[in-house]
């Protein structure tokens, strides 16, 4: 897959080896060095951040092409990040506008954005941890965005290297408090300075108003309610302080197992449909305990299930779909696909096989050698080792399964109820895809945002167990939300115009999980943020601490760069006066449902007596058993739903499928290979298209505000703001991300490695074949 978009990009043979060799030792041009970096480059910290240590005079490894070069400059950690403080920004073009996030720089790390540190000791990488006996001459961090940062410690002074080493091994791996994350020292320390993004619209979720508005929308109401039973969380601490459950439903009910057993409301289908999540009972074995079970389940399910009005399909999550194992294991394998780390760097001086430091004016030291070898080796095997992984599999399981719940949903009138042992992580996945297939609205922005605050961060997934922030249990730490932000990117991916956001804004809020100055992604339930945030605690001379929510986006980027996050292809709902939408009102119901040719009626009304029981074993945590339709019927009817939907034209503010065959999953490209140089096509892919439709977006807008002004005073129009993209075949396939490349050129297509493609001399005389696609 690699090979292939590099092949693209243009042919030629490896790049030769530069013949001039330095004989300055390092060490006698360190001091005036030193000084330049040191004048030129601060340390910026954000209220709350403190310096910890630091050391000076190291080198940053830095990949770009076929080319590796180093960068001398000071290694600090803080107890928020670590930064690398080099004199490398003045080789950046600062004529072109970049996507520079105003929390985060291009040479830091958070904390909990580290996953691995590695150390090199003779050439023999080690992976650290605890107190070290031996320090290394060579620090490699590997991060959960996938970069990869080599630092050199061979010019460092001893002191410095012990204290650097020890201290980001400590604060990066050691286990933590709660307390001591720094999201609650930024909250202190920026109290009085925290601003709310006014065009913030986001539906939180934390009151009982914003569920009854939910409930309108989707005109739930008529058959559910939402309820404050659990305000103050007196129930259930898994739980939101409201949540909507079936009318019928007594409230008492909710307290009878803590919460464990209820149905609770996710969304409803404009035919009345709804799908619902459970979480189970805890297993007894007490055979007097099962019976009160068993009986409390016989009166939940019968409010839910009346024939042949409301008919029931439970889908258990735990027993018949992933497990959270499969999930950690898969992405285990496949994010070492994109951690291309540096080949180990020979002395500084030496032999025709040894790569030597060129004294330069700026700080930067070349280290000219083949260093693309690591990444050729990979992407001859990439296909088997990507397929070996199964994350695509998984990809596509998820996408298949909220495809069969919708057809239950919306061809056959059925209600469906996800089973799982807490409802927070499977459920949260499935029900996310399903409404976002279902519901427009969840397609815009703000719906989506809202999406996210409903199913998960009040549905309780576990964020600050699953991303591991404490660094408590790695074997709790599984990516769940990042596989559902993947499957989201291959519907943004295969649909364009029906999403109001781009693949840049998924991939940004994929990294956001990592910034411990939202609250959005650090807590494993409303309850626990709401106590350790001073809201629900015992002091209430206090304030409350007021952090910002991730959806704040003017607090990482500025205007500009949030244009990158508005997708200009999205093709907006028509709006319509009070008489068409009055006689539009039944076509626009039936415009969200799915194009079939005939919906077939309902296979049967209900279930025996004894398949109600085989349920109710389902939900106490037994063995699942058959319901009424058989696999092969339910394959059928999926099947049929799915080739119908693609074989009539798409409606972007309807149903919305994915194709899931084998060849339409593919790599979210801009998140996992952004940092790979290799990997990145100059003026390719669909960033020329969406580069020019900013550009003219912009054009439109001025001459807008143009008109406008003259409309209404004679004062002359502003100039111009400048525009964001300015050249496409300045940018890369990866694009914001890899903007542009120092000493950038054509990729290179491997000479070592490929002997199926023919020898050098052959790949020499085609280079011609091989088309920048660029130009195309």
């Amino acid at each position: 897959m690699l090979g292939k978009g590099v092949v693209g990009g243009g042919g030629g043979t490896k790049a030769p080896k530069p013949s001039f060799v330095s004989y300055v030792r390092p060490e006698e041009i360190h001091t005036n060095e030193k000084e330049v970096t040191e004048k030129e480059v601060t340390l910026h910290l954000l209220p709350g951040e403190q310096l910890l240590c630091e050391a000076s005079t190291v080198l940053k490894y830095v990949q770009e092409d076929s080319c590796q070069h180093g960068v001398y400059g000071r290694l600090v950690c803080t107890d928020f990040k670590i930064a690398f403080l080099g004199d490398d920004e003045s080789a950046l073009d600062n004529d072109e506008t970049q996507f520079k996030n105003k929390v985060v720089g291009e040479n830091d790390i958070t904390l909990h954005c580290v996953d691995q540190i590695y150390g090199v000791f003779d050439e023999k990488k080690k992976t650290l941890f605890g107190q070290l006996k031996k320090y290394p001459e060579k620090l490699i961090i590997h991060c959960k965005d996938l970069r990869v940062f080599q630092f050199c410690l061979r010019y460092t002074k001893e002191e410095e290297v012990k204290r650097i080493v020890s201290g980001i091994i400590h604060h990066t791996q050691a286990p933590k408090l709660l307390k001591r994350l720094f999201l609650f020292s930024y909250a202190t320390a920026a109290q009085n300075n925290t601003v709310t993004d006014p065009k913030n619209h986001t539906i939180m979720f934390d009151t009982l108003k914003d569920w009854c508005w939910e409930l309108e929308r989707t005109k739930g109401n008529m058959k559910y309610k939402a309820v404050s039973v659990n305000e103050g969380y007196k129930v259930c601490e898994r739980l939101p302080a409201y949540f909507v459950v079936p009318t019928p439903l007594p409230e008492e009910n909710v307290h009878r197992f803590q919460g464990h057993g209820i149905p609770i409301w996710c969304w409803s289908c404009h035919n009345g449909s709804a799908l619902l999540k459970m979480s189970a009972l805890p297993k007894e074995q007490d055979d007097g305990i099962l019976q009160i079970q068993k009986s409390f389940l016989d009166g939940v399910y019968k409010t839910i299930h009346r024939p042949p009005y409301e008919i029931v399909k439970t889908e258990d999550l735990s027993s018949n779909f992933l497990s959270l194992q499969e999930i950690q294991t898969a992405y285990s394998k496949f994010k070492q696909l994109f951690l291309i780390g540096f080949p180990p760097l020979p002395p500084y001086c030496g032999s025709d096989n040894t790569a030597t430091l060129l004294f330069s004016p700026s700080s930067a030291y070349q280290l000219p050698s083949d260093n693309s070898t690591e990444f050729w080796d990979t992407d001859i095997k990439w296909f088997s080792l990507l397929e070996s992984s199964s994350w695509l599999d998984i990809i596509r399981r998820c996408l298949k399964k909220a495809i069969e719940i919708t057809e239950c949903m919306e061809a056959q009138n059925m209600n469906v109820l996800l089973l799982e042992e807490n409802a927070s992580d499977l459920c949260c996945l499935i029900s996310s895809l399903v409404q976002l297939m279902m519901d427009p609205h969840c397609r815009t922005r703000i719906g989506f945002q809202s999406l996210i605050q409903k199913e998960w961060v009040m549905g309780g997934h576990c964020f600050l167990d699953r991303c591991n922030h404490l660094r408590q249990n790695d074997k709790e730490e599984v990516p769940v939300f990042l596989l559902f932000l993947d499957c989201v990117w291959q519907l943004v991916h295969q649909h364009p115009p029906a999403f109001e956001f781009t693949e840049t804004y998924l991939t940004v809020l994929s990294d956001s999980l990592y910034i411990p100055i939202f609250s959005t992604f650090f807590f494993n339930s409303p309850h626990q943020k709401d106590t350790n945030m001073g809201r629900e605690g015992q002091d209430t001379q206090s304030k409350p601490l007021n952090l910002l929510t991730v959806w704040d986006w003017s607090v990482q980027f500025e205007p500009k760069a949030q244009t990158l996050l508005k997708n200009p292809l999205y093709v907006e709902k028509p709006k319509l006066d009070k008489g068409q939408r009055k006689g539009m009102r039944f076509k626009h119901q039936r415009q969200l449902s799915l194009p079939l040719t005939q919906s077939k009626s309902s296979p049967k009304r209900g279930f025996f007596r004894e398949e109600t029981d085989h349920l109710i074993k389902n939900l106490l945590g037994k063995r699942i058993s058959k319901l009424i339709n058989s696999s092969d019927e339910l394959q059928d009817n999926f099947r049929e739903f799915y080739d119908s939907w693609h074989s009539k034209p798409t409606d972007y503010h309807g149903l919305l499928l994915p194709h899931i065959e084998g060849p339409e999953i593919k790599v979210w490209a801009q998140r996992y290979l952004r940092w790979i140089p290799e990997a990145q096509i100059l003026g390719g892919s669909r960033v020329a298209t969406m580069s020019k439709l900013l550009e003219m977006i912009e054009e439109v807008q001025s001459l807008q505000e143009k008109i406008d002004e003259r409309h209404h005073s004679q004062q002359a129009p502003q100039a111009e703001a400048p525009c964001l993209l300015r050249n496409s075949a300045r940018l890369s396939s990866l694009f914001p991300f890899a903007l542009l490349q120092r000493h950038s050129s054509k990729p290179v297509l491997p000479t070592s490695g490929w002997k199926a493609l023919g020898d050098e001399d052959d790949l020499a005389k085609r280079e011609d074949e091989f088309v920048d696609l660029g130009d195309v």
